[in-house]
């Protein structure tokens, strides 16, 4: 049995070092847990990824704790997704304070245009990725196109695109052959579901019947359907969010959104840590530094808790669940769709970032041309081929961008 103190070290190591989203995240778990320590077999592994890539919300972190869980149980798996994801979020919450104390100081706003113009450039490479891995047949091609009208041009909500999808994805893949279950007692299942629903429900529940405090409740019942829908990482997620958090909520600006992106992809931790950076933004808006610190919390809260959930009770029957091949027939139907997501995500992000006045009209988002900023187009249009054509590292094209932002200031 692995020792506490060595699994403690190695994810927490893990953790800090876990840049670079989540492709570059599982690679180093491989590298620790597969290659270097032997705790895990290569069949372990894949297995559980697999597993993870089949469930809502980060994958990368969902992988750390199905690790932690196969070395020691429930203890192993909670130090494991613990350690994975708190050094990012410490960080996040500083920089969200920093972000919110000098944001409007113009040095910064600058500076914050060179990062806008490298999210850009970061999402397109995004969508360019999970284009090749999501599109194997003519009706993936289908599947994309039509998600993307269906936000883009309708404004359809996010999880029913995602429904349908999966759903034909579902249906149009052939039923498996019959596959044993494994035995693992239906009241243990039940127990651990009924358990990590309390913890996931309880507080907030607290929050809004209790406490009376409906900001926070609101935010913690929106960030848990968000874990609950958001199929197909990070980018997928940032789609729904700004969807409903700029467009329908009002918490926060377009602007303070692709900011909180920029400053998520510098720091350890997965990605989808920027749902951290929104509702601290999200409270400080509303209340101030202490309903910020608050917020930034029950979002985390909301955030991962069901990971936990997820992980634990599914777990134990990961043979049976990879070898559902509509299971897996749905996850690739999503995942084709995710790219109109991501597509519209890209669209939307541009358009902001580069023009000063975007209005939504009636079939999509149209922007005022007069309004254009020349700064920010050719700001994205270095990013762009730094990144995808010199495939300069991300943290490199970041901090470039901020500084040639700061030149182009001058003109």
């Amino acid at each position: 049995m692995t020792p506490l103190s060595d699994l403690v070290r190695t994810f927490g190591k893990i953790g800090c070092l876990s840049f670079g989203g989540p492709a570059a995240q599982i690679a180093l778990m491989h590298k620790e847990l597969v290659d270097s320590r032997k705790w895990l077999s290569e069949q372990d592994f894949l297995s559980g990824l697999s597993f993870c890539m089949l469930l809502p919300g980060p994958e990368a972190m969902q992988l750390a704790t199905y690790s932690g869980w196969r070395l020691r149980g429930t203890l192993g798996g909670l130090i494991a997704g613990l350690l994975f994801v708190l050094p990012g979020a410490l960080v996040i919450l500083a920089l969200g304070a920093i972000y919110v104390a000098y944001g409007d100081v113009p040095v910064v706003q600058t500076l914050f245009l060179g990062v806008k113009a490298a999210v850009l450039a970061i999402v397109l490479e995004a969508l360019i990725k999970v284009a090749k891995r999501a599109f194997k047949s003519g009706l993936h091609w289908a599947l994309a196109i039509a998600s993307f009208i269906a936000i883009f041009v309708f404004a359809l909500p996010f999880p029913a695109v995602i429904g349908v999808a999966a759903l034909i994805g579902y249906l149009t893949t052939p039923k498996a052959s019959h596959v044993s279950t494994p035995r693992v007692p239906v009241t243990q299942t039940a127990m651990t579901i009924l358990i990590w629903l309390t913890i996931w429900w309880g507080p907030i529940l607290f929050l809004g019947f209790i406490i009376g405090q409906d900001f926070l409740f609101q935010l913690a019942i929106f960030f848990s359907k968000l874990a609950t829908v958001t199929f197909g990482g990070a980018y997928a997620v940032l789609a729904f969010m700004g969807q409903e958090v700029v467009q329908n909520l009002n918490w926060i600006s377009a602007d303070e959104m692709i900011d909180g992106l920029g400053l998520a992809e510098t720091t350890p931790g997965p990605l989808i840590l920027v749902t951290q950076f929104v509702g601290f933004l999200a409270g400080s808006n509303t209340g101030g530094t202490g309903l910020a610190v608050l917020a930034a919390c029950v979002t985390l809260w909301a955030t991962f808790i069901p990971c936990f959930l997820w992980i634990f009770a599914g777990a134990p029957y990961i043979a049976w669940i990879s070898a559902q091949p509509r299971l897996s027939g749905a996850l690739s139907a999503i995942t084709a769709a995710v790219v109109g997501v991501i597509a519209n995500l890209s669209i939307w992000f541009a358009l902001n970032v580069i023009f000063a006045d975007v209005e939504r009209a009636t079939y999509g988002w149209v922007p005022d041309l007069f309004t254009l900023n020349w700064r920010a187009l050719v700001l994205s249009l270095v990013a762009a081929i730094l990144l995808l054509r010199l495939h300069i590292g991300l943290l490199k094209v970041l901090a470039i961008s901020a500084l040639l932002a700061l030149g182009v200031s001058w003109i």
